[in-house]
């Protein structure tokens, strides 16, 4: 409560008891200082001043007062006697009163006199606590006094009472006496063993010699990563398979003491040692509880059998202070796993002639088997040969040419030709071996039309189509001469590309079917000889057409222009 200082006024008048001529004069009153505490307990009426006017000895003065206190409410509050100017208090005063005074015939009135009585707080009110604020690490109390603020009645100090429970030091926490901000006063907070401290806290008013309130500041110890998490074993053996990649190793639980589903809860590891070849991962399962150990590449038997790993387990945020962490040993056995022999390389690629001989020795391709550790024989076959054009010695790898080999094959794409090897102990490795087929000149240039129409005057040249399967160098440019009699009834040209003939009618026909002979070679002259079957209709130009009364009656003929 507050302490405070109450003021009051009143006017004094005074009458002239004399009935001698009056003459108005400066007055003069003879007010002492009024002061009184307030909630006096009496007893009532109580004298407080005496109230006089410097004209008492020239004349008889009658006294009253009026205002709030006097002849208003709260009225009665002040009396006056009338004769002598004593002023009396009936209870606490709180308002403000006017003191008169007239002369006794009641005919001359002086203006009345404000007089001020002082009202002296009395501390009277205890402190009383309002609020508790929270700032970080801190908490402050809050007490008001409803005494004067001016005085030490409301000059509050703040002090702890007692502490609750007084572990582990009965002082765990301060309190500025001015301020009211309560800090820790000593280490030794652990919120596992006491997650609460309720303390009785004092507010005194007089500098703390006064009045005293209390009141209850409840602290809530909340966590910091005080504890380490810690493995459920100190070591760990395990055993897993060479070569797989992604594999769990083992699973590693641990424990702690801090808030669960807190940041000081989390756990995450580390593999601090033994990992050099960055084989192993480790990462926090989904519970945050456990680290799991997992293969990031293959093991390999024949180079490291075991592996020894060192785990550290920490927590996503850093310690509240130095503490000493968890690790754990995990001895990884890799067990021996029969693996396939394998090619080196992969894929093996030679480059032969098409026309290589049959039985030819192609290339030894051969395979090593990885387990060292075993006796084991490593056998071949063919394991994928489209064509048929290969085959492998069982024991030596030799690959030998079993068929001809063709360039121009469907099998062949781009000129390469695929063929897979087996090799084979208890488990089946694969190679590839591809073969580059080099062209050669093994197919001479041929004519695509088989049969042609030419009227027997004045016909136009037919254009004939040379192909050859031979790639370039081997192909065109083409050239092309009649053969036997073709050559005095038939007249050839190749056409500006060399690869086309263009065959002329130059001795005029009856309508029938003929027979044409030519041969067609290559740019290295390899050759072949084709017959094209001509049918000659009795028309002229390009527009043939063979009437039928033309034909003979054995043969009937159905020629139609184009």
């Amino acid at each position: 409560m507050f302490l405070f200082m109450f003021y009051t006024t009143f006017q004094l008048h005074w009458n002239w008891a004399s009935s001698a001529v009056l003459r108005r004069r400066k007055r003069e009153w003879v007010i002492p200082p009024i002061r009184t505490p307030e909630n006096d307990r009496g007893p009532f009426p109580k004298h407080i001043v005496q109230i006089s006017s410097s004209f008492n000895k020239e004349a008889k003065m009658v006294y009253s007062i009026s205002g709030e206190g006097a002849d208003l409410d709260p009225k009665g509050l002040f009396t006056v006697n009338r004769n002598n100017g004593s002023l009396y208090v009936t209870r606490a005063l709180d308002r403000e009163l006017q003191a008169h005074s007239i002369a006794a015939d009641g005919e001359d009135r002086e203006d009345p006199m404000e007089i001020i009585v002082v009202v002296i707080d009395m501390n009277d009110n205890t402190p009383v606590f309002i609020q508790n604020t929270f700032l970080g690490t801190f908490m402050t109390v809050t007490a008001t006094d409803a005494d004067d603020p001016n005085t030490d009645n409301a000059d509050i100090r703040y002090s702890i009472l007692s502490q609750s429970p007084q572990e582990p030091v009965p002082a765990m926490f301060t309190i500025n006496p001015v301020t009211g901000v309560i800090r820790v006063n000593t280490a030794g907070l652990d919120r596992e063993k006491y997650p609460e401290y309720t303390l009785k806290v004092a507010a005194g008013d007089m500098q703390g010699e006064g009045r005293v309130g209390t009141g209850t500041a409840v602290i809530t110890v909340t966590d910091s990563n005080d504890k380490a998490p810690k493995f459920e074993k100190t070591s760990y053996s395990v055993s897993i398979p060479e070569n797989k990649v992604g594999a769990v190793v083992v699973k590693m639980p641990v424990t702690y003491g801090d808030e669960p589903q807190s940041p000081a809860w989390t756990a995450k590891f580390r593999i601090i040692n033994g990992n050099s070849g960055g084989c192993f991962a480790v990462n926090t399962g989904p519970s945050k509880q456990e680290g799991i150990i997992t293969t990031v590449k293959p093991l390999d038997f024949e180079q490291n059998s075991k592996f020894t790993l060192l785990v550290v387990a920490e927590n996503d945020v850093p310690f509240a202070k130095p503490l000493t962490t968890s690790t754990t040993a995990v001895t990884v056995n890799v067990l021996d796993v029969n693996e396939a022999p394998v090619f080196d390389p992969e894929e093996q690629i030679i480059s032969k002639p098409e026309d290589v001989a049959v039985g030819s020795e192609l290339t030894v391709y051969t395979a090593t088997d990885p387990d060292t550790a075993r006796t084991q024989k490593v056998t071949y076959r063919v394991g994928s040969d489209p064509a048929g054009w290969v085959s492998v010695d069982g024991e030596t790898g030799l690959v030998k040419v079993s068929s001809p080999m063709d360039r121009e094959s469907p099998f062949v794409k781009d000129d390469i030709y695929k063929a897979l090897i087996l090799a084979m102990d208890d488990a089946t490795g694969t190679g590839t071996l591809v073969i580059e087929l080099k062209d050669v000149n093994d197919n001479a240039p041929t004519i695509e039309e088989r049969e042609i129409r030419v009227c027997n005057k004045q016909s136009a040249p037919v254009l004939l189509s040379v192909m050859d399967e031979d790639g370039p160098g081997f192909a065109a440019p083409y050239r092309v001469e009649l053969l036997g009699d073709s050559k005095n009834i038939w007249t050839t040209v190749m056409d500006e590309t060399k690869t086309g003939i263009r065959l002329t009618l130059k001795t005029a026909l009856q309508q029938g079917d003929y027979s044409i002979d030519l041969r067609v070679y290559d740019n290295l002259s390899f050759y072949q000889d084709s017959t094209i079957l001509a049918s000659v209709c009795d028309c002229t130009g390009d527009k043939v057409h063979c009437p039928p009364q033309s034909l003979s009656p054995d043969l009937v003929y159905y020629c139609t222009a184009e």
